[in-house]
Parts: structure tokens; C-alpha cells; sequence
């Protein structure tokens, strides 16, 4: 009984120092002064746990797909590289200034697929990595991951090979309908959109039907 009285005293008297330092404004939020070393340790497991344990039991498709890894070229250079980075690519304002800073392409083809597909999906709160599932759909996720699964020894004529090879920036309607203004919009979903994807034997190789990558639609 007095150790639980203990216990409760002492989580009182944590959570009112803990309402102090909110209240009074001492912890500074902005982006150029890190976090205290205890608050990016428990950021960073609680992070690494919250993924692990609602990707584990994903389906993966077949990340060796070219058609698959051909889609995620397109849909990663118009959607990733500005804050990710690319072979051979400096840093951006946006991949500099970011905190806290994204992983590099280097490290993303070390992530387990199905964690990079959830986060891809799902966002990371208060990190700047949006919730691409809410625009696009699952196989065109999967495409993104497949492509940086390449990325291992990938240099950069390979990346721009495989840019070039793409379809450009597509992708499906996802959770809401963002038809109307947006430019990728159409098709989006359809059996017509997904046939475009013609499997080949080199997922680097231009198809027959080659709609070059747009720059303009880069974000």
C-alpha cells in the first residue's frame, strides 16, 4: 500500500512538471534546434514499433515485377526525390531543412518492404512524410517500394534510365476521390490505367509506348 501511494505521488508530481514545461513555452519546437536527446530516443522507438508492428502482417507483391518497379520510378521522381534525394542528387532547400531530416535513397532500399509500404500509406506524424494513401492507390505504393528496392548500387544514369522508362507520375483515387483539378486524375484505378503496365523482361528498357516523365509534375 505505501509503495503504490509512492508510485502515485510520483507520476503526480512528473506530470505536473511535465504540464510546467508545456505551459511555460520552455520547450523549443523549431525545426533548427533538435530535440533533447531523451525526446528523440523515445520519438524514435515508439516510431520504429508503431511501423513494425502494423506492417508485419501486410501482403507484398512481387517487388521483382517490372512493370511494378517501372510505375514506382515515375511516381518516386515526381513525389520523393525533392526531400529523399536521388544518385548524384545535392540537397535541396527542402531535404536541408526539414527536421527531423528524411532518410537519404540510400537507406530506403535498407527498409523492410512492408514498413516502407505502410509508411508510404500512412505518414509519419509531425515528420513531414505525408499519407500517400490517401491519393493513391495500394499497387502504385507497392511500385514505389519496388523501385527502391533497386536502389542498392543504383547510380545515377541507372535512376534516370529507369525515370525515363516510367509512365510518369500515376496513380490511382486512393481513400478519397482527388479527380477535379488534379492532373493525374484520369483513369485513375481503372483496368484501363493499370494495362498500361505491359510486363518486359528489363524493368530498365523504354516500352513501345513511352509517355515521357512530366517535370512539371514534380511537387
Amino acid at each position: 500500500m505505501k509503495l503504490l501511494k509512492t508510485l502515485t505521488i510520483l507520476l503526480v508530481l512528473g506530470l505536473t512538471v511535465a504540464a510546467a514545461v508545456i505551459w511555460s513555452g520552455v520547450y523549443n519546437v523549431a525545426a533548427d534546434d533538435p530535440h533533447w536527446a531523451i525526446t528523440s530516443r523515445v520519438l524514435e522507438v515508439a516510431r520504429q514499433r508503431s511501423i513494425a508492428s502494423r506492417a508485419t502482417d501486410l501482403d507484398m507483391p512481387d517487388l521483382s515485377d517490372a512493370a511494378l518497379i517501372r510505375s514506382g520510378a515515375g511516381n518516386y521522381d515526381a513525389m520523393c526525390v525533392t526531400c529523399h534525394l536521388s544518385p548524384g542528387a545535392q540537397e535541396t532547400e527542402l531535404s536541408f531543412g526539414l527536421y527531423p531530416q528524411p532518410p537519404r535513397w540510400g537507406a530506403l532500399g535498407e527498409i523492410d518492404p512492408r514498413e516502407a509500404f505502410w509508411v508510404l500509406k500512412h505518414g509519419i506524424k509531425a515528420s513531414g512524410m505525408p499519407a500517400w494513401g490517401k491519393s493513391m492507390d495500394d499497387y502504385y505504393l507497392w511500385g514505389m517500394v519496388a523501385f527502391m528496392q533497386q536502389f542498392p548500387g543504383m547510380n545515377a544514369t541507372d535512376y534516370r534510365r529507369q525515370v525515363a522508362a516510367s509512365p510518369g507520375h500515376s496513380h490511382g483515387g486512393g481513400e478519397t476521390d482527388v479527380g477535379g483539378g488534379d492532373p493525374h486524375a484520369d483513369d485513375h484505378g481503372s483496368d484501363a490505367a493499370r494495362s498500361s503496365f505491359e510486363p518486359i523482361d528489363d524493368p530498365m528498357a523504354v516500352p513501345e509506348q513511352d509517355n515521357h516523365h512530366d517535370d512539371d509534375h514534380r511537387h
